[in-house]
C-alpha cells in the first residue's frame, strides 16, 4: 500500500508552487513561544529531528549544488534556509505534535511487554522514529512543491538554465527524503502504521492536485463552498498530522478510542492553523500580503453574497488592463462577514482540538498541546 502511495507521488505534475509550508508562513503572534516551550517537554528540540538524514553524504552533495542557485528566485533556496533557521516557519512542527501526543497518552495497558526503560521522556523509540518519518515526508513535499512552473518564468527569477537545474535538484532531493521515510516506516514493523502513513501520502498528492487547480483566477470566479474548502484543506494540510498522531497511539497499543481522539486533535489543529494562515492578509494592517481567491475568508464571502454578486464584485475589481486588483478584492471581502465567519470557523476547529486533547490525562504534554490549539486563534 505504501508503494502505491509512492507511485501516485511519481505521477504528481511538477506545477509551480512557491509557498514553503503546508502550515502557514505567517505564524500566530505567540506561536513561536508555544512551540519553543513545547520542545523542552519532549526531551530535545525537534527543529533538528531530520538532521541525521539532512547531513548524509547524498544530501551534502545536493547542498553544494544548491549553492549554484544563489542569485536566483528559485524557491528551493528558501526551503533550504528553513532547515537551518526555522523560527518563523516551524518546518518541524508536525514531529513535535506527534511526540507531545505520544507523551500525553503515555504507555497503554496492552503495551506491558514494551520495555519501559527504552522510553525517553515518556516516549517510545518507535514513536520518535515515527515523528522523524513524518517530518521527512513533510519535508519531501515541501521540496517538491517548490518546483517552478517554467511557463511562468521571468527574467527577474534568474537564468532559465539555473531554474531548470533547480527543478532537477528539487525532484531528486525530495525523492531521496521520501525514500528514507519509506525505509524508516518499514523498520517500524507495524502494518497498520504503514497503512495510515501511506494513505496520508495519497491524501497529500490529491490535496496538491486540488490546490493547484484552485489557485487559478478561473477557479476563484467559479468558486467552491466552505465544505469543499475544508475537505481539500484537510487533504493537503491535515491528513499527515492527523494520521501520524493516530499512528503514534497504535505504536503504543492504545485502543481505538485513544486513536480516534489523537486523529481528531491532529485534524482540527491543522484546519485551525490553515484558517489562521488564510486570515492573515485580512486581519494584518501593517503591510499588504498576498492571498488566494480560494482562501477561506474569500470562499465564505462568496457564499454570503451569492455567486452573481461575487462575479460583479470581481468585475469591478479589474483594472483597465483586465487584471484583478487584489487590494480592491481585499477591501471588498473585509467589508462583509467573510472574515468574521472565518474567525468563527477557526475558533470552532480550535475548540474541537481542545475537546479531543482534554480527554487525555492532565500533564505538561497535554498542556502544551492545549496551548497550540489555543494559539491558532491568535492573530
Amino acid at each position: 500500500m505504501f508503494s502505491a502511495g509512492l507511485r501516485r507521488l511519481s505521477r504528481l505534475p511538477r506545477l509551480g508552487h512557491r509557498s514553503l509550508s503546508l502550515f502557514s508562513s505567517s505564524e500566530p503572534s505567540n506561536w513561536n513561544k508555544v512551540v519553543s516551550d513545547a520542545e523542552k517537554i519532549v526531551g530535545y528540540p525537534t527543529s533538528f529531528m531530520s538532521l541525521r538524514c539532512l547531513l548524509s553524504d547524498e544530501l551534502s552533495n545536493v547542498a553544494m549544488y544548491v549553492r549554484k542557485l544563489m542569485g536566483t528566485q528559485h524557491p528551493l533556496l528558501n526551503t533550504a534556509r528553513g532547515f537551518v533557521y526555522d523560527s518563523k516557519n516551524n518546518l518541524q512542527m508536525r514531529g513535535l505534535v506527534v511526540l507531545l501526543m505520544s507523551k500525553a497518552a503515555g504507555p497503554s495497558q496492552a503495551a506491558s511487554d514494551l520495555l519501559a526503560q527504552d522510553m525517553v521522556s515518556g516516549i517510545y523509540p518507535s514513536q520518535r522514529n515515527l515523528a522523524e518519518i513524518t517530518e521527512l515526508i513533510h519535508t519531501a513535499f515541501l521540496v517538491h512543491r517548490g518546483i517552478v512552473n517554467l511557463k511562468d518564468w521571468t527574467v527577474s527569477d534568474g537564468p532559465l538554465k539555473d531554474m531548470e537545474f533547480g527543478n532537477k535538484i528539487a525532484v531528486l532531493s525530495g525523492d531521496f527524503l521520501l525514500a528514507n521515510a519509506c525505509t524508516g516506516l518499514a523498520q517500524l514493523d507495524n502494518t497498520k502504521v504503514v497503512e495510515l502513513i501511506s494513505s496520508a501520502i495519497g491524501d497529500l498528492v490529491q490535496g496538491i492536485y486540488y490546490e493547484n487547480s484552485s489557485n487559478t483566477e478561473d477557479n476563484g470566479i467559479n468558486g467552491i463552498d466552505i465544505g469543499t474548502w475544508e475537505e481539500q484543506a484537510f487533504l493537503s494540510h491535515g491528513a499527515l498530522l492527523a494520521k501520524s498522531c493516530q499512528a503514534a497511539m497504535e505504536l503504543a497499543r492504545h485502543d481505538k478510542e485513544a486513536q480516534k481522539l489523537a486523529y481528531k486533535y491532529g485534524k482540527h489543529l491543522s484546519l485551525g492553523h490553515k484558517l489562521n494562515s488564510d486570515l492573515q492578509p485580512f486581519v494584518k494592517s501593517t503591510e499588504p500580503m498576498s492571498f488566494s481567491l480560494s482562501a477561506a475568508p474569500v470562499v465564505l464571502h462568496q457564499q454570503i453574497v451569492g455567486q452573481e454578486r461575487w462575479h460583479q464584485q470581481l468585475q469591478q475589481a479589474k483594472t483597465a488592463r483586465n487584471i484583478l486588483d487584489f487590494s480592491k478584492i481585499l477591501a471588498t471581502v473585509k467589508s462583509d462577514k467573510g472574515v468574521s465567519s472565518a474567525v468563527d470557523l477557526c475558533c470552532y476547529h480550535s475548540n474541537k482540538a481542545l475537546e479531543a486533547i482534554r480527554a487525555f490525562p492532565a500533564s505538561e504534554a497535554r498542556s502544551a498541546l492545549e496551548n497550540m490549539a489555543s494559539a491558532v486563534t491568535k492573530y
